[in-house]
């Protein structure tokens, strides 16, 4: 397994922090235990005003909501109950809603989950989804700087997860989709050891919509897998590591197995009328497996020399909030 030495180092504490019982202070939700009956209640009990840091707990169980976080004045963390913090299959919380496009509303309307607000995490909970294909629908919609994601899993069809502004990271877990269903404009986003799963039929994994070559945006998928989806059958070549939602799309995979599900090719342009090619930075560096083809990938990509530091994505002092110290808002 390759990781960065010195988010190894960072990984046990992330992850440590899984509970199965509330911390002190924390506002409790679902079971025999919990204050609240629903998610949303306890987010509206949140302070927008205070600066001390804020906790939720959620019991166990399976909640139908849609969930918006709205901009705080301090840190947030939100647990699932778990025993197994280390394995996102484990999870016992699972939050699932509906909503598409098809609504005529925005991409961060048809969100599970919305986290608009800074110095935020996320543990052990499962996001779906539910509408299925036929339109953009999004499990999170993340928008804030130093938001963190730890074994959490992401269920959809098209664009399932948005990291749109900010910075996150995304620690184990799971991503699961079929059209452009990690995309974003201006995040700069850093996913490490995530199990990125592929729905049956063709499609997509990233839709990178950096607009210029001076916006932040940047995707970098480090020691992570890309494989067909628990129970799917997807033929080979089915899939494209991405394609650019705008002409400067910047996406890197490095140190990632890559299952026969991944064309030869590589990447994609946007469509046949119009490519967006002209700008991209799609890199590839030391992947392994039947679809991390050395040849055959297309002009615009290319193998890296050498592979992307999380500093150069996250940002100097990411060591700080990326192990539950965060910074204020």
């Amino acid at each position: 397994m390759r990781l960065l030495a010195p988010l190894l180092a960072l990984l046990p504490a992330v992850i440590a922090q899984g509970l199965s019982a509330a911390p002190t202070g924390a506002l409790t939700v679902g079971g025999p235990s919990g204050k609240y009956k629903t998610i949303a209640s306890a987010i509206k009990a949140l302070s927008k005003t205070s600066t001390a840091a804020q906790t939720i707990f959620i019991n166990p169980g399976t909640y139908n909501e849609q969930l918006n976080i709205p901009k705080l004045a301090s840190p947030l963390k939100i647990y699932g109950s778990s025993t197994a913090p280390t394995d996102f299959s484990k999870n016992t919380v699972t939050i699932r809603a509906g909503h598409s496009q098809e609504e005529d509303i925005s991409n961060d309307e048809t969100a599970t989950l919305g986290v608009h607000t800074n110095d935020f995490a996320l543990y052990n909970v499962n996001l779906v989804n539910t509408f299925g294909k036929g339109s953009q629908a999004l499990a999170l919609s993340a928008m804030g700087e130093r938001q963190g994601y730890y074994q959490c899993s992401f269920k959809g069809y098209q664009d399932t997860v948005m990291p749109q502004t900010g910075s996150q990271v995304f620690v184990g877990g799971y991503i699961e989709g079929a059209t452009d269903f990690i995309f974003g404009q201006q995040a700069r986003s850093w996913f490490e050891g995530v199990k990125i799963g592929v729905l049956e039929g063709k499609g997509w994994v990233t839709a990178a919509g950096r607009p210029t070559r001076s916006s932040p945006q940047n995707y970098v998928f480090n020691n992570s897998s890309i494989a067909a989806a628990p129970g799917q059958s997807v033929a080979a070549g089915s899939y494209y590591l991405g394609r650019p939602w705008r002409n400067y799309a910047r996406v890197t995979f490095q140190y990632c197995q890559m299952s026969a599900v991944v064309n030869k090719a590589g990447w994609s342009k946007w469509n046949n009328d119009e490519p967006r090619t002209d700008g991209v930075e799609f890199r590839e560096f030391m992947n392994t497996g039947e679809g991390a083809a050395r040849e055959g990938r297309v002009g615009f990509s290319k193998q890296a020399e050498g592979k992307v530091e999380v500093e150069t994505v996250l940002g100097a002092g990411w060591e700080e909030w990326i192990d539950g110290t965060f910074m204020g808002a």
